[in-house]
């Protein structure tokens, strides 16, 4: 389908056809049309050459030295943490204390020293091979996005809901919303083997105290996905539902002490812009307002690149016919059924010329942004 796509918008173009006027035009919620030729394309990014590390556009939070441990990660009071670091593994985490029949330092959780919301996040994690305990005490930490909403971090490789010798609950799993949705599948390996969690997490999104939308977590554990587009349900607590209620749009990371060992690594994130910040270009959130005044900046740039727009060419209809498509009002509305008048008035048009013409208007009619008949 897109090499149709494409073949038609070349042969469009060959046949003399204004090749930036073809897709949907821009109305009250699009600022751009589609198949924009005139909208901005992505920032060119470096992608990692191995799997799971991070691209260019990346905040290392850790890097496997001691150096970005320090640096990144603080107590609760902002203080140097008590998480070890492994120099053998590169990785930093919670080791058992000697005599305390298996509970760890008691070194309270780890936070990062930045704060952020929305985002994507890669982090993998070890449980020893040896690990012991059951239930909620084998292996636990969790992941906290903001500090306030947990991926539950578990070593949930035996866990079955008819093998009575590991019992757990399904939503307090590996790669479970702690407390609230499962994961779809067990994608947990063995213990003593590093397992991989990337997270795409948008926040919920509040005027005032009216919830807009309640943000929404996606989950791939070891590659594969076990929560799909989450939407947020509540803030994460344990045995009790605590409703979603505003906060500040950015927080720590945090990971869990749950008094079992652990281990830690390769931790980055993106930061991501939430698809209800986008104001110009979306169905759910643009402001019409905005959308205009882009719309108007577009038409006024367009117009500025046609050299003497009095001129009644097929190429001056075609490009006065993508300035109004943008804002089809004053001076640009004006000098387009200018041109198009004095256009259609002349005599011995070439067959082709005309054809392109009558594309880009046809394009007008069906958009209904003007009313107006083909070129003879």
């Amino acid at each position: 389908m897109v090499k149709l796509l494409i073949s038609a918008a070349a042969a469009f173009a060959a046949a003399g056809a204004y090749a930036g006027l073809y897709g949907d035009t821009p109305d009250a919620k699009h600022a751009w049309a589609v198949h924009d030729m005139n909208r901005p394309n992505p920032v060119k990014i470096s992608a990692a050459k191995e799997i799971g590390h991070p691209p260019s556009d990346a905040v290392v939070l850790f890097d496997g030295t001691r150096e970005s441990l320090d640096r990144n990660w603080c107590d609760s009071r902002g203080k140097e943490t008590k998480w070890i670091y492994d120099g053998a593994e590169r990785a930093f985490g919670l080791k058992r204390t000697p005599g305390k029949s298996g509970w760890t330092t008691g070194a309270g959780p780890i936070f990062t020293r930045t704060r952020f919301g929305d985002c994507q996040l890669h982090l993998e994690f070890k449980h020893p091979a040896d690990i012991t305990g059951s239930g909620q005490m084998r292996g636990n930490s969790g992941v906290f996005l903001m500090g306030l909403y947990e991926i539950q971090v578990m070593e949930s490789t035996g866990t079955d809901p008819m093998d009575m010798k590991d019992p757990n609950y399904a939503d307090g799993q590996c790669g479970a919303v702690y407390a609230e949705n499962p994961p779809l599948v067990n994608a947990n390996r063995r213990p003593g083997e590093w397992q991989i969690y990337d997270i795409v997490f948008h926040q919920p999104v509040w005027e005032g105290l009216r919830l807009v939308h309640p943000g929404s977590v996606t989950v791939f554990l070891n590659g594969v996905l076990v929560q799909d587009h989450w939407e947020m349900e509540g803030l994460s607590t344990h045995c009790r539902r605590r409703p979603l209620a505003p906060h500040d749009t950015v927080g720590q990371l945090q990971l869990q002490d749950h008094g079992c060992e652990i281990l830690y690594r390769n931790v980055w994130y993106r930061p991501l812009a939430s698809r209800w910040a986008n104001k110009t270009h979306s169905v759910m959130s643009a402001d019409e307002n905005d959308v205009m005044a882009l719309r108007r900046t577009t038409a006024a740039a367009l117009f500025a690149k046609i050299a003497r727009p009095e001129e009644a060419t097929a190429d001056n209809v075609k490009a006065l016919a993508e300035v109004v498509s943008y804002a089809n009002e004053g001076k640009f509305a004006a000098a387009f059924r200018k041109c198009l008048a004095e256009y259609r008035a002349k005599t011995g048009k070439p067959a082709d010329e005309v054809k392109g013409v009558n594309g880009a208007l046809g394009v007008l009619r069906r958009n209904r942004v003007i009313d107006v008949p083909p070129v003879d």
